[in-house]
C-alpha cells in the first residue's frame, strides 16, 4: 500500500510528526521496531525544566500533544525559578513513565488516518533525489510521497559499560544496523554522538532521612491550556536531594579509566550540558560535592531514578560509588547506569523547514539532528510533521522565526550552526527570552496553530475570548486613575508602597516593583481569569523591556525579509572571505538573517553578499 507519510520512529518526535500529519488529513503510516516503546523515556522521568518546559507550552500552543499527555502522567508538578524574572520561569513535571506512553499510544490509536506498523526500516528508496519509500529489514517495500526520519539513538547504537561494548539500543532493544549506511550513500555526513543514563535504585531499600524532601507546588500546574488537573497537589509525589561526598570522589578517581569514557572506549562526543558523574569529578575538581535528585519513576513499580549520576563505569565500580552516597548504604540497583553511542546526521544539511537539502521530501526530527531531550524531539517532530504535510498540499512552511518560539530557536540553531555534541536548548541561546515566557506560548502560537489546521475552532475562538479579555483589563487600568485621598494612601501604605502624591493610573501604579494585580483589586473588580490577569500584570511590569526586544526584534526581521536566491554562486563573488565563502556554500542560507549567524561569517561579509544581490537584482 502506498501512504502519503511515512513516520519512521515512534519516539517523541515521532508521536508528534504522525499525530501532526494524521490531524491534517494525511494518510501517514508510523513504523516502530516495538509497539510497547512508543513515547519511551528511557532515560530521566521529567517533562520540562528551564527552556524545554517553554517548548511543550509551544507544542501545545501549535496543536501538539505532549503538554497535554504530561499532564494526564503528572507525578509532580512544578514552577522553576519563581524568584527570577517571567523570561526564566519554566514548568518541569515528573512524569509517570507507564502512564505517558499508555496515553500516547491511546492517542495515536484513535486517530483517524493513521496506522502504527512493527518493523525496522532498514533502507530509503530514492528516485532523481526524490524520496519514495521506505525498505523493511526484510526487504518489504512500502511507498510514499514524504518520509520523516525520527530514529532517535537507534542508528548504529551501541550500550557501553567499561570495556564492554554491545551493539543495543535502549533497554535492549534492536539496534538498526543499515539505515545510517543508506544515508551515507545518500550523501549524508554521519556523525557518533553518545548520551548516557544513571542507575535506578529500589525505593523500599533508601533511607530517606538522610536526603532532603522536595516537594511539589501546592496550587495545580498544566502544560496544556486545556486546564485540565488529573493529579491534585495533595496527592503529588515527592523527590528527594542528597549529594555525593568526598568517598564517591575518591572511588571515581581511583577507577576513572575503568569508564568508557576516560578508558578510551568512546568514538561519540557526549553532552556538553549533562555530563556523567565521573565527567563533573574531571572537569570540575574544585566542587566538594554534586547534588543529585532521587526521583519516583512510577506509582506501578518501585524504580527511582538517580538524577545527575549518569555513568558508563563498570557496574561492580558503580555498586562501590551508589553505596558511598547518603541513604544509599544498602541500596539495591535494579539497573545499571550505561553509556550509548548512536549516529547522526549533521544538521547544517537540513533546511529550516526540517526537509533535507539533499532528497526532497525526505524530513528528520528529534536526535538523529544531534538533539538531545524529549521536548526537543517532540518540537521538531511536530514541525517536521506539519511541513511535510504543508509540502503535499502545495503550501509554504511554516518557519518560526527566533522571536516567535524557542522551537525557531532551537531549528535555526541546528540548520546554521550545526552540532559538535548533543545539542541540549537553553534560556541563554534566545537572544528574545522575554519574550519567549512559559506563560504566553499562546498568544505567541496559536494563530499558527489554527492556521496550520491543528487548533479547532472551538479552541481558537476561546484563545480569541482570551485575547479579547486582556485588551479589557489593560483598557480598563489605563483609564481608571486613583488619586491621592487619604483613605487610599493609608491603604497603599499597607502594601507597603510609598504614598501617592499624585493621581495616578493603575497601569501606571502597577508597575511599581511591589504593587501585584491583588492590590489593584482593592480598587477595581476583575472577573477574569488568573491567566488573562497575569499577562496584563507581565506586560505592565516589563513594558519598557518588552519593548525594546520587541524593537531588537524587528531588525533581526528586516534582515529575514533580504531572501537569497537558491541558485546564488558564492564562488563568483568578489571579496569575500574564503572562510564566509565555503560556510556559506555549505549551508545556503535562505535569508541575509540566517547568513548573519553562521559561525565564521562576518559583518564585512554580509556587506558584500547584500551589496552584490542589490547589483544583481
Amino acid at each position: 500500500m502506498k501512504y502519503e507519510i511515512i513516520v519512521v520512529g515512534g519516539g517523541h518526535a515521532g508521536c508528534e510528526a504522525a499525530l501532526a500529519s494524521a490531524r491534517k488529513g494525511h494518510n501517514t503510516l508510523l513504523i516502530t521496531s516495538n509497539i510497547k516503546n512508543i513515547a519511551d523515556m528511557p532515560c530521566n522521568p521529567s517533562i520540562g525544566g528551564p527552556a524545554k518546559g517553554i517548548v511543550v507550552r509551544e507544542i501545545d500552543a501549535l496543536g501538539g500533544e505532549m503538554g497535554r499527555n504530561a499532564d494526564k502522567g503528572a507525578l509532580q508538578t512544578k514552577m522553576l525559578n519563581t524568584k527570577k524574572g517571567p523570561a526564566v520561569q519554566a514548568l518541569r513535571f515528573q512524569a509517570d513513565k507507564i502512564i505517558y506512553p499508555q496515553e500516547m499510544l491511546k492517542t495515536l490509536k484513535n486517530t483517524k488516518n493513521l496506522k502504527i506498523k512493527e518493523a525496522m526500516v532498514e533502507n530509503l528508496i530514492v528516485k532523481n533525489n526524490k524520496i519514495e519509500g521506505v525498505e523493511l529489514e526484510d526487504g518489504t517495500k512500502i511507498l510514499s510521497q514524504a518520509v520523516i526520519l525520527t530514529t532517535g539513538t537507534y542508528l548504529k547504537a551501541v550500550i557501553l559499560n567499561g570495556a564492554n561494548k554491545t551493539p543495543s539500543g535502549p533497554h535492549g532493544e534492536k539496534e538498526s544496523k543499515y539505515l545510517s549506511d543508506s544515508l551515507r550513500k545518500l550523501g549524508f555526513t554521519i556523525k557518533r554522538l553518545k548520551t548516557g543514563t544513571p542507575q535506578r535504585i529500589d525505593k523500599n531499600t533508601i533511607d530517606y532521612s538522610k536526603a532532603q524532601e522536595e516537594k511539589g507546588d501546592s496550587i495545580p500546574r498544566t502544560f496544556s491550556y486545556d486546564n485540565v488537573v488529573y493529579r491534585q497537589p495533595k496527592d503529588q509525589i515527592s523527590c528527594y536531594l542528597i549529594y555525593t561526598n568526598s568517598k564517591t570522589h575518591e572511588i571515581i578517581k581511583e577507577h576513572l579509566n575503568e569508564s568508557s569514557m576516560y578508558g578510551g572506549y568512546v568514538e561519540g562526543v557526549g553532552p556538553r550540558y549533562c555530563p556523567s558523574i565521573e565527567d563533573k569529578v574531571v572537569r570540575f575538581s574544585d566542587k566538594e560535592r554534586h547534588q543529585l535528585f532521587l526521583e519516583p519513576e512510577s506509582l506501578y513499580y518501585d524504580d527511582i531514578y538517580l538524577q545527575g549520576f549518569s555513568t558508563s563505569m563498570p557496574y561492580e565500580v558503580q555498586d562501590l560509588m551508589v553505596h558511598s552516597l547518603p541513604g544509599l548504604e544498602n541500596a539495591k540497583i535494579l539497573k545499571y547506569g550505561y553509556a550509548i553511542e548512536y549516529d547522526a546526521i549533521d544538521s547544517k544539511q537540513l533546511k529550516q523547514s526540517l526537509e533535507t537539502k539533499l532528497v526532497e521530501n525526505l524530513y528528520t526530527a528529534g536526535q538523529i539532528n544531534g538533539t538531545s531531550g524529549y521536548e526537543e524531539a517532540a518540537g521538531q517532530g511536530l514541525i517536521a510533521g506539519i511541513n511535510a504535510s504543508l509540502k503535499l498540499e502545495g503550501k509554504e512552511p511554516l518557519i518560526l522565526k527566533r522571536n516567535e518560539a524557542y522551537i525557531g530557536v532551537l531549528i535555526d540553531d541546528l540548520v546554521t550552526k550545526g552540532v559538535k555534541d548533543p545539542y541540549r536548548l537553553l534560556t541563554s541561546r534566545a537572544e528574545y527570552r522575554l519574550l519567549l515566557r512559559n506563560d504566553n506560548a499562546d498568544l505567541r502560537l496559536r494563530e499558527y496553530g489554527h492556521m496550520v489546521g491543528l487548533i479547532d475552532d472551538a479552541k481558537y475562538k476561546e484563545f480569541l475570548i482570551k485575547k479579547e479579555h486582556i485588551k479589557e483589563i489593560t483598557y480598563l487600568l489605563q483609564t481608571t486613575r486613583i488619586t491621592p485621598k487619604k483613605e487610599i494612601n493609608e491603604y497603599i501604605e499597607t502594601i507597603p508602597s510609598p504614598a501617592l502624591k499624585d493621581g495616578i493610573s493603575l497601569y501606571e501604579f502597577l508597575k511599581r516593583p511591589e504593587v501585584t494585580l491583588k492590590h489593584i483589586e482593592h480598587f477595581v473588580e476583575l472577573n477574569y481569569t488568573e491567566e488573562e490577569k497575569e499577562q496584563v500584570e507581565i506586560n505592565a511590569k516589563y513594558e519598557g523591556y518588552i519593548k525594546k526586544a520587541n524593537k531588537e526584534a524587528a531588525k533581526m526581521l528586516a534582515l529575514e525579509e533580504k531572501k537569497i536566491p537558491e541558485n546564488i554562486d558564492y564562488e563568483k563573488m568578489p571579496n569575500l572571505a574564503s572562510e564566509a565563502r565555503q560556510k556559506l556554500s555549505e549551508i545556503r542560507p535562505t535569508t541575509i538573517g540566517q547568513a548573519s549567524r553562521i559561525s565564521g561569517v562576518n559583518p564585512a561579509d554580509i556587506s558584500i553578499l547584500m551589496v552584490y544581490l542589490r547589483r544583481n537584482n
